[in-house]
């Protein structure tokens, strides 16, 4: 009988744990049109220990600037920073350089926000594979629906002719770097 008590007060007391927050703001003192917080995504979580995820990988390479720069125009940074499991195809900087003059201009402009998203999104595969996962002939189809198929020769893969130059694991999956834009 004693755990019943013990049980109740624990449930009251998890009840109020809110009210005491100092910093909640009270809605009955709060003016409705001056309410300024800011929600912020997944990316926003601060977490020192773990393993970064794919977003942070290509955040902290300095080969992967230009697609950090679209993922960030592309508003994708929270959707990438979730549990996954994803596996990130990441174009270096010279393989965006290697697109015709003024493509990549054209996809960040504001207006082709929707075009960009989904050209990064046929950069990724819902689900965890490192480059040796990957068998030569193998045809898969990209989140975005577009399909892929990748070669093995001589222990090196490519994926639509694009060489997989690294793999980097992360906490929700896998960044294979790779030296061109699919």
């Amino acid at each position: 009988m004693k755990k019943i008590p013990n049980i109740l007060a624990i449930s009251i007391a998890v009840a109020f744990l809110p009210s005491c927050n100092p910093n909640q703001q009270n809605s009955d003192n709060a003016d409705a049109g001056t309410n300024t917080e800011i929600r912020a995504g997944q990316s926003a979580v601060e977490d020192d220990v773990s393993q970064p995820n794919v977003v942070k990988i290509a955040i902290g390479s300095k080969d992967h600037t230009t697609l950090v720069k679209a993922v960030v125009a592309a508003e994708l940074v929270d959707a990438l920073s979730n549990n996954g499991p994803f596996t990130v195809f990441a174009p270096t900087d010279a393989a965006f350089s290697a697109l015709p003059a003024g493509t990549l201009e054209e996809l960040m402009k504001k207006e082709k926000k929707g075009d960009l998203e989904n050209v990064l999104y046929n950069h990724v595969i819902v689900g965890s594979f490192k480059a040796e996962d990957f068998r030569d002939g193998q045809e898969m189809k990209m989140f975005g629906g577009k399909p892929v198929k990748f070669t093995v020769q001589d222990g090196k893969v490519q994926i639509n002719g694009a060489n997989i130059l690294a793999t980097v694991p992360a906490s929700n999956g896998y960044v294979l770097v790779i030296d061109a834009v699919l």
